[in-house]
């Protein structure tokens, strides 16, 4: 099943001899259940990339379709509600909220929308996590690796069609990036979530299952790691 569908994709930033194409006519599919690395060197348009993928961003041409809408179609409001609702975004530095518990930064997408926790899901992924003792912490008593297991929980809360991660070890220790890394293989394996993970480091780009490499905004390798 496609998940994710990319139609020729391109952004510009600024306008005549200053403009810098950062995407230039990208497209391609991702089916559900999907662990796919995005490589490339800085500046190559990989984070561009992402944050498009994410509703983050608008791109100047092309579209995006994730689980058959298209999400550009969509008005703020709809881009904001369904972005909380099917995108789970994970980033270097975390971005959890300074005054908010563990447990109140997991559940937050939730309770923007209105929605009643569900507390054997919260269960299940603050153990899968790691976390059950951390819940009434704040990010500031927390390590850097707690932190960002508290940034996954928040992605996962809402069984988003996607999980997309901006270089989501590229803050950590090599101890506690093999353990995100590992983490993250569990979700997509376990519960079938679609990853898609923006890295330089291709130690962990060798572990999806597909190998997307961008360069000067365009995909210069798309390949399947293991079948």
């Amino acid at each position: 099943m496609e998940i994710l569908k990319i139609e020729h994709l391109s952004k510009m930033y600024g306008k005549g001899e200053t403009a810098v194409k950062a995407l230039d006519d990208v497209s391609f599919s991702i089916q559900k259940g999907e662990f796919v690395a995005i490589i490339g060197p800085s500046g190559s348009g990989k984070s561009t990339l992402l944050h498009l993928l994410g509703g983050v961003d608008r791109p100047s041409s092309g579209k995006v379709f994730v689980d058959n809408t298209d999400i550009y179609n969509l008005n703020e409001t709809q881009l904001a509600i369904f972005r909380r609702r099917q995108i789970g975004l994970i980033y270097q530095f975390y971005n959890l909220i300074p005054v908010l518990t563990v447990e109140e930064n997991i559940t937050l997408p939730l309770l923007l929308d209105g929605h009643k926790v569900d507390r054997k899901q919260l269960d299940d992924i603050v153990k899968s996590l790691g976390l059950e003792q951390r819940l009434n912490h704040l990010p500031n008593q927390l390590s850097g690796g707690q932190q960002q297991r508290v940034s996954i929980g928040r992605a996962l809360i809402c069984n988003p069609a996607l999980m997309l991660a901006d270089e989501p070890t590229g803050n950590l220790d090599s101890k506690n990036s093999e353990e995100i890394i590992d983490l993250l293989k569990m979700f997509n394996k376990t519960y079938n979530q679609t990853l898609i993970v923006i890295t330089h480091d291709e130690r962990i780009a060798l572990q999806a299952d597909r190998v997307i490499a961008i360069e000067d905004g365009r995909i210069t390798k798309d390949e399947v790691v293991r079948p």
